[in-house]
């Protein structure tokens, strides 16, 4: 959500290197899902990072599962 949006643009560092921590989350059967609204107002498209979602399926999303990590 937000500046989560933006996932895409993050560059990798020496000290951090997101696309493998991205990929390995993904490899754990994490699920990313963008903000279709915040995509919008930022006048972004989706990316191949995740799937733009909408409000009902975060909420959905939320409601079903056992933990909900938000970062930004």
């Amino acid at each position: 959500m937000n500046e989560g949006s933006e996932l895409d643009t993050i560059s990798d560092s020496e000290n951090f290197d997101i696309s493998v921590k991205v990929a390995e989350f993904k490899e754990l059967k994490g699920e990313i899902y963008a903000c279709g609204s915040c995509l919008k107002i930022r006048g972004k498209e989706e990316s191949g990072v995740c799937p733009v979602s909408t409000m009902t399926d975060l909420l959905k999303m939320v409601e079903s599962s056992d933990k909900v990590l938000v970062f930004g």
